[in-house]
């Protein structure tokens, strides 16, 4: 025992007389450098090789390899930046899709500083996915050098998506020195157009819209210099060299200053276009109900909700952000957020009977100019007509728009890529996007589904298509309703453009779904070998392909989809494993008087379960004449087809209540009774479940017509719209849950249009999370039919490496 402790105090003693040695050493290399001498010759002088080893260790070279969104959003000029502050040799250079190389060499500790800056200063747009590092024989260089890409071009193999214009730029735009000052389209490599006015890659200027512009000499030599944020920005420009904007009224250009004119219009009250980004919006003042009715009658839009654009100081006049909320409007994407509505200050006709509002702030200079003259929020809704392309020349938006806009503000800068704007709700588990486009679009969903390069078109309305290659599923922007053939034209130029920025061909498989009559299918076949996915199943392998998860219980709920037995599926629970699946349980089948005429006239649907519940048709509130029709239709099942939609059943209890007659947009009554049921509470209500054949089915008749005898007993019209939600959401959850427990799986999701209902979404989840499951819902795609392609390449993926195709 004494020994081992006289052997540690030695040891103790030997460590102790170390560090003396170092801390002399450190005094030493003090006094020498007074002297004139460097440390090293003062150490070595003295004989102390071991400390002068310690105090100065051996140059290292490191070869770092970046993976991610790292091209065309300055990361090599940030990399050049700091291994010039830390003072490192090498290189930086893009090697295509294969990331940024980095070459460095320095002392260890001065490379480890190094890679925490890379990891920790990152430019805003980027985004690190992995980083490799190997160690390689140092060379000896003496300075740190950009090199060539060797793609051969300035830039990028993928292209970043368009971003909210960056503070520093903002700054620019308000320093009276600034040659940027006022300049509505100022940018640099941190953020501007990105995706909307590249035509191919590599991606360098000549390849962009900003090809129409050459440099002057001031941008051109920010442009050349690696410590200046805007080196090799392709978007560079200035008001002597860049975009120039006019303001037209009458037919005629009207001289001045074009933003000061377009403020002077809104303040009048008149109707504005404004070329943006991505395409067009009409903007008016958002809190004169004369203004916002007008805009609505020449559009033709009754009801629709309109997006507004608000400076950060206007949003809480009428709406209180959450700290998620908040982060969403404030960050470089900018989404439309929507947002609970404050009474009062907005007209009353931004969002009739709904209350949520959809808010964004300016995202680009322009729009920041625009916005810091006006001392209210404006209406910023796109200019396009309902399903078809937005406008983007300025030809057409003059002509077409002619009996909507009383003036225009527009740009002379082309727009490549047509690229609405995204919408994000914030809902129980976190955002869900209600569309997903500007700010993420082109930008990659990395998921491994194997070698075949796949592309799915979508249904038939809310149109995306999607790319499958080398790992990486790529959604497209919005695409619209493919019924219009300007929009099927559109569906396929976004498909060629996409294809030429991936630098790949056509894929042969091609997914699509499963309906015979969608124009999306019949390009299918005509493109390649054709996958049919039935519409539901592609749902729910989408919400299992985004978490990465191999076999779930889903419930998909939404308006329509085609079924395997050809009739109209909309509230199904569907058990999936790897690509196999099971339609396990589903909503009554009613009938929809009308077929698709039922969906605009919900009316019809009400009268529906009501003559299946044995109750007076008459309370439908339909028409006299339509009513007759409608009855004789269910009575002799004449053009009634038969639906377990979940949208249809919402519908029927939304026209039962008086809510919404009529659908003047998508999703409309649905909507509008979750505004409702928000005032109320659920009612306690038995809810039915019965099994035939295996299958379990959520009587929703009979849930209509406890709906009918509570309303009878004086139950007050938001307390049955909350009731309706709560029912409908807790019968298929109890079905998901009989069968995952039956099963063994664990997992539960919720997919569908009806998904980004925060009510269905809150009760399901509370249902699972209750039995001790786990519960999913989307975050990187949306729920809806805008997800619709990203799961039909992940069944499809599937059913190609199982063989299940010739």
């Amino acid at each position: 025992m004494r020994a081992t402790r006289l052997g540690s105090q030695s040891r103790r003693r030997r460590r102790f007389s170390r560090i003396a040695r170092r801390s002399t050493s450190a005094l030493t290399m003090t006094r020498y450098f007074t002297a004139g001498r460097t440390p090293r010759e003062a150490l070595l002088a003295q004989g102390e090789r071991t400390i002068a080893r310690y105090t100065f260790p051996p140059m290292r070279r490191l070869r770092i390899l970046v993976e991610g969104t790292v091209q065309g959003v300055g990361f090599r000029p940030f990399v050049y930046r700091i291994a010039v502050r830390h003072r490192i040799a090498g290189f930086v250079r893009n090697l295509g899709e294969a990331g940024v190389e980095i070459e460095a060499e320095a002392e260890p500790h001065v490379l480890s500083a190094f890679l925490s800056a890379l990891k920790e200063e990152k430019p805003p747009l980027a985004e690190i996915a992995e980083i490799h590092i190997e160690e390689l024989p140092p060379q000896g260089d003496t300075d740190f050098k950009i090199l060539p890409s060797r793609d051969g071009g300035e830039g990028a193999g993928l292209i970043p998506p368009d971003t909210a214009t960056c503070d520093l730029c903002l700054a620019d735009m308000g320093r009276p020195g600034s040659r940027f000052y006022g300049y509505w389209a100022t940018s640099c490599t941190d953020c501007g157009p990105r995706f909307s006015v590249v035509e191919a890659l590599p991606y360098d200027r000549p390849r962009t819209a900003f090809r129409d512009f050459p440099m002057c000499p001031d941008c051109e030599r920010d442009y050349r210099n690696p410590l200046d944020r805007r080196y090799h920005a392709q978007t560079i420009a200035c008001p002597r060299c860049g975009p120039k904007l006019s303001f037209i009224s009458g037919g005629q250009e009207i001289p001045g200053d074009p933003i000061s004119l377009a403020q002077e219009a809104l303040r009048e009250g008149k109707i504005l276009a404004i070329k943006g980004l991505g395409g067009t919006h009409l903007a008016c003042d958002a809190t004169r109900e004369e203004v916002v009715a007008e805009l609505r009658r020449r559009l033709g839009r009754p009801a629709q909700p309109f997006a507004l654009m608000a400076r950060e100081d206007q949003i809480p006049l009428f709406a209180d952000p959450n700290e998620k909320e908040w982060e969403l409007l404030r960050s470089p994407r900018r989404p439309i957020v929507v947002l609970l509505r404050k009474p009062g200050y907005l007209a009353p006709g931004i969002a009739p009977g709904l209350h949520t509002v959809g808010v964004m702030l300016p995202y680009t200079g322009l729009h920041h100019l625009l916005l810091s003259g006006l001392p209210f929020p404006l209406v910023m809704t796109s200019a396009n007509f309902p399903g078809r392309p937005m406008l983007i020349e300025n030809d057409r938006i003059l002509r077409e728009l002619s009996h909507v806009a009383d003036v225009f503000l527009l740009h002379n800068r082309r727009i490549v890529a047509r690229c609405d704007d995204s919408v994000v709700r914030v809902g129980p588990g976190g955002p869900v996007f209600l569309r997903r486009s500007r700010g993420w679009v082109p930008e990659p969903i990395s998921l491994d589904l194997g070698p075949e390069a796949i592309l799915a078109l979508g249904g038939d309305l809310n149109v995306t298509f999607a790319i499958y290659s080398r790992g990486k599923i790529f959604l497209s922007q919005h695409i619209g309703n493919t019924e219009e053939l300007e929009t099927l034209e559109f569906l396929e130029e976004a498909v060629r453009h996409f294809l030429r920025l991936l630098g790949i061909p056509r894929p042969k498989w091609i997914a699509c779904d499963l309906h015979p009559g969608f124009p999306t299918r019949r390009l299918a076949e005509e493109w390649g070998e054709a996958i049919p996915i039935q519409h539901h199943v592609a749902h729910v392998a989408g919400l299992a392909g985004e978490h990465g998860v191999e076999e779930l219980v889903g419930i998909a709920m939404d308006g329509y989809g085609y079924g395997l037995d050809g009739t109209a599926w909309g509230g199904e629970v569907i058990l999936w494993r790897r690509g196999e699946f099971r339609r396990v349980g589903h909503l009554r089948p009613v009938p929809m008087p009308g077929a698709d005429l039922a969906a605009l006239r919900p009316g019809r649907m009400a009268a529906s379960f009501l003559f299946a519940s044995g109750l007076p048709v008459e309370e439908a509130g339909l028409p006299e004449e339509e009513r007759k029709i409608v009855q004789t239709q269910l009575q002799r099942n004449l053009n009634a087809p038969w639906s377990t939609s979940a949208g249809r059943f919402l519908d029927a209890v939304a026209a039962w209540l008086g809510i919404c007659s009529e659908r003047t947009y998508e999703g409309e009554p649905a909507m509008k009774l979750e505004a409702l049921a928000a005032e109320g509470k659920p009612l306690p209500l038995e809810i039915p479940i019965r099994s035939e054949g295996g299958v379990y089915v959520l009587d929703t008749v009979e849930i209509f017509r406890a709906l009918w005898k509570e309303r009878k007993a004086g139950a007050p019209v938001a307390d049955l719209a909350a009731t309706t939600q709560w029912a409908l959401a807790l019968g298929l959850a109890r079905i998901a849950l009989e069968v995952a427990k039956r099963e063994g799986i664990e997992t539960i999701g919720l997919t569908g249009g009806a998904a980004v209902n925060a009510a269905l979404t809150q009760a399901i989840k509370e249902e699972v999370e209750r039995h001790g499951l786990r519960f999913l819902a989307h975050r990187k795609i949306p729920p809806g039919d805008g997800g619709l392609s990203f799961g039909q390449i992940v069944q499809a993926s599937y059913l190609l490496r199982a063989k299940f195709l010739p």
